[in-house]
C-alpha cells in the first residue's frame, strides 16, 4: 500500500458519512429508522427549472465563470432581495455548490502556518478544510447568551497576527441564531482593522427567515468580504450542486485560479435551470416555508415532551434545543436511536460547544415527523 499524505492525519472522515452507514445498517437489519439529521431538502425544485433543464441540449465544456445568464441571474437576485449591487462580469462566480467554495477559498488564500477564525458550534468542514491546506485553525466560542454572535472584544484581545481568514455563518448552523446588520458592520470593521478576510456562508437566508441579509450589504464589505451562497436550500436543488461565491473581483479572480485547475464548469443544463430557479417569485418562498412551518410546529412538540429547550425565533431548516442537565449529547441521540430507532445529531458534530444540545432536521414528510413524535412523547 502507498501511504496516505500526512495532510488526512490532522482530518476525519466526516460524521455524517460514518453515522450514516450505522443507521442503514439498522435499516438493514429490519430496525424502522426515521433519520432527522441531515439537511438534505425532500421538498421538490420548482417545476419551471425542471422545464428548462429537460429542454437543455448542450453538452460541451462550459465556461470556468459560468454561463452570463447565470451570472446575470445571481447579481439581479442579490439587488432584488439583498440590496446589492453585484458586477455579473467580475463580482460574481458560480461553483458547484458552495462547500466546494470553502475549499477553494482556503486555497486561494491560505498559506501553511496561516491562522483561521472558525465559529464553534460551526459547520464542520470550515476546520477540515483549514487542516487539509495545512493551515491553523482557531475556534472562537459562539454562545446561547450571546445570541450565538462572535465576542468580538474577546477575539481584539487575542494575538491576531497570523489569522488571515475568518469563517462566518449567518443565518448560522446548527443554531439557527440570525445576524442584524450591526453585526455585520463590526465583523467588517474588525477584518479591515486586522487585515483579515471575512466570509460569509449565507445558504440558509430564505429558510423561515422574513428579513434576508448578506453581508456585502453593509459599508465598505466588498473591500475585506466575501460571501458565500447556494441554490440547495431556497430551491430545493441539493443535488444539482449550484452555489456561487460573490465579492471583490480581485478576491474572485484568485480563487477562479484554484477553481479553473479543478473542473471544467457546471453542466449547461443546470446552469439554465439554475438562472430560471433564480427569477421565481416570493410566493416561491412563502410557500416552501409554510410547509416547514408546519414541520417545525410538530418538532416543538416533541421537544416540549422532552423538556428541551429552543428559540422560537431561530431559521432555517432545523431545530436546534437543549437537552436536560445530566446527559451529553451524544448519549441522549443514541438512546434515541437504539430505543426508538430516530437519528437526530448531537451538537457536539459541530464543535465542544454544542455539547449539551441537539439538531432536528425539519426535512422530511409531516406523517414521518408525526411518527417520531407518538415514539418519542413518553421519553425521558
Amino acid at each position: 500500500m502507498i501511504s496516505k499524505a500526512n495532510r488526512l492525519n490532522s482530518v476525519e472522515e466526516y460524521y455524517f458519512s460514518v453515522k450514516l452507514r450505522e443507521v442503514r445498517s439498522l435499516a438493514q437489519q429490519g430496525k424502522p429508522i426515521i433519520n432527522l439529521g441531515i439537511g438534505s431538502p425532500d421538498l421538490s425544485p420548482p417545476s419551471e427549472v425542471i422545464e428548462v433543464l429537460k429542454n437543455a441540449d448542450v453538452h460541451s465544456y462550459q465556461s470556468y465563470q459560468g454561463i452570463p445568464e447565470l451570472r446575470n441571474s445571481i447579481s439581479a437576485f442579490y439587488d432584488l432581495h439583498y440590496d446589492v449591487k453585484l458586477d455579473p462580469d467580475h463580482e460574481v462566480l458560480p461553483l458547484m455548490g458552495s462547500k466546494e467554495g470553502i475549499l477553494h477559498i482556503s486555497m486561494a488564500f491560505l498559506n501553511p502556518g496561516d491562522e483561521v477564525l472558525i465559529p464553534d458550534p460551526g459547520y464542520p468542514t470550515y476546520a477540515s478544510v483549514t487542516n487539509l491546506v495545512e493551515a491553523v485553525p482557531v475556534t472562537y466560542a459562539l454562545e446561547e447568551k450571546n445570541n450565538w454572535w462572535p465576542d468580538l472584544e474577546k477575539l481584539e484581545k487575542m494575538d491576531l497576527e497570523k489569522v488571515k481568514l475568518m469563517w462566518v455563518n449567518y443565518p448560522h448552523m446548527p443554531t439557527g441564531s440570525n445576524a442584524d446588520k450591526s453585526l455585520f458592520e463590526d465583523l467588517i470593521d474588525f477584518g479591515l482593522k486586522h487585515q483579515i478576510l471575512i466570509v460569509n456562508d449565507n445558504p440558509y437566508s430564505f429558510i423561515l427567515n422574513e428579513k434576508p441579509q448578506s453581508i456585502l450589504s453593509v459599508p465598505r464589505a466588498k473591500e475585506i468580504g466575501i460571501e458565500l451562497n447556494s441554490l440547495s436550500k431556497t430551491f430545493n436543488m441539493a443535488g444539482w450542486r449550484v452555489g456561487m461565491v460573490v465579492g471583490n473581483q480581485d478576491y474572485l479572480k484568485a480563487i477562479l485560479q484554484v477553481k479553473s485547475n479543478m473542473d471544467s464548469g457546471m453542466f449547461y443544463g443546470i446552469q439554465l435551470g439554475a438562472s430560471k430557479a433564480l427569477t421565481l417569485p416570493l410566493s416561491w418562498f412563502k410557500d416552501m416555508n409554510l410547509v416547514y412551518e408546519d414541520r417545525r410546529r410538530i418538532v416543538w412538540r416533541i421537544c416540549d415532551s422532552l423538556d428541551l429547550r429552543y428559540d422560537k425565533s431561530c431559521s432555517g431548516m432545523f431545530v436546534w434545543a437543549r437537552i436536560p442537565d445530566g446527559r451529553t449529547a451524544e448519549e441522549f441521540c443514541d438512546t434515541i436511536l437504539y430505543e426508538h430507532d430516530v437519528f437526530v445529531t448531537p451538537g457536539t458534530v459541530f464543535g465542544q460547544q454544542g455539547e449539551g444540545y441537539v439538531r432536528f432536521s425539519l426535512c422530511l414528510p409531516m406523517d414521518q415527523i408525526e411518527e417520531v413524535e407518538q415514539r418519542l412523547t413518553h421519553m425521558k
